[in-house]
């Protein structure tokens, strides 16, 4: 169990001696929030969100890429030490090499997407002969992804089961693998639309992992134990200069990769009954805006003034830091009851 903590330390560590250097980098390259009115899920203007967020802009972006890969450095360096010291990797999984390549395929392919996201709206959005990427095209993309990791998921993990508290285990066989990429673009875009205010995203995001931590514990699943260790370290060290009012944000980058690798961890640990109750206010966000999106497209009216859910409150006058710590508070009881659903027989 030390080794687990140990871990998490020398993330946090390694992360904060780091990070301010990686911000005054990102202020060098101007890699921060455009000037411009932030678009919303519907590709037209926002001027509730402007109203709030103006103080925002300049502010450096990207800040889930140092994240991304110190975590993915640390990972593999205490892999190879549990290797030099020979301290077994139990999975409970037919190979633990699939299951840590399915989680570092995932963590990074969705950055990359997240990065090439960020490059586009932060240095290319005046250019009209630029192909933007566009929600469509981001969505195209993801499925992809999400379906290369669904297929290891099903053929290398052999995962092709659903469990439900009380009813029992069903075996869904290849509809598994659509279950599974709905799954993971559903959390890559939630965790996503949840990163609009100072802390939110980043604190709820270390709430839920935690959780996962607890799971992976009572499992004994070695390779994804250490993984969420060493990216427990990094979001703590992260969420230290996210929270109001933030020094960085952590960009599509982040946000994309973290959403879409905590479903995977949820995918993984077997737990997919638990995993949309423990990241419930991932689900309150992403759903409030599907909602909204709903709503307008084919009745051509809005549900809510303004949407997600975290921009609603803003629009009742709520501040930064009330809405993210109560969502915090919102999240610990959804992971409590996560967990209670999560070791129902």
């Amino acid at each position: 169990m030390s080794i687990y903590f140990f871990a998490i330390f020398v993330s946090f560590l390694i992360n904060s001696l780091l990070i301010v250097p990686f911000i005054n980098f990102l202020y060098k390259i101007k890699f921060r929030r455009a000037q411009q009115s932030t678009k919303d899920a519907f590709d037209k203007k926002t001027p509730i969100f402007d109203k709030h967020n103006k103080e925002k802009a300049g502010r450096p972006v990207g800040g889930g890429i140092l994240t991304v890969i110190l975590t993915v450095i640390l990972f593999l360096f205490f892999l190879l030490l549990f290797t030099i010291f020979e301290r077994p990797l139990l999975t409970n999984y037919p190979s633990f090499f699939s299951e840590i390549r399915i989680i570092l395929f995932t963590f990074i392919s969705f950055a990359l997407l997240g990065i090439y996201d960020d490059l586009n709206k932060i240095f290319f959005w005046k250019k009209k002969d630029f192909f933007g990427l566009r929600l469509r095209h981001k969505l195209i993309i993801e499925v992809i992804l999400a379906g290369i990791v669904s297929w290891w998921l099903f053929s290398d993990l052999k995962i092709d089961i659903i469990h439900i508290p009380f009813f029992g285990v069903y075996n869904i066989s290849y509809l598994y693998i659509l279950f599974s990429t709905f799954t993971i673009v559903a959390f890559s875009n939630a965790v996503n639309i949840t990163d609009g205010i100072d802390g939110l995203a980043s604190g709820v995001l270390l709430i839920t992992l935690l959780s996962f931590w607890v799971i992976a514990h009572a499992i004994i699943d070695v390779p994804t134990l250490l993984f969420l260790a060493v990216w427990i370290g990094g979001i703590i060290s992260f969420l230290y200069f996210n929270i109001y009012p933030a020094r960085l944000f952590l960009g599509d980058a982040g946000a994309l990769s973290f959403g879409a690798t905590f479903a995977v961890i949820g995918l993984i640990l077997g737990k997919s009954f638990a995993l949309p109750i423990i990241g419930g206010v991932f689900m309150i966000e992403i759903s409030s805006s599907l909602i909204q999106l709903v709503s307008k497209r084919f009745f051509k009216r809005k549900v809510f003034a303004v949407a997600p859910f975290h921009l609603w409150l803003q629009y009742k006058n709520w501040d930064e830091p009330k809405i993210a710590m109560r969502m915090w508070v919102i999240s610990i009881l959804f992971s409590v009851f996560g967990l209670m659903i999560a070791f129902l027989k």
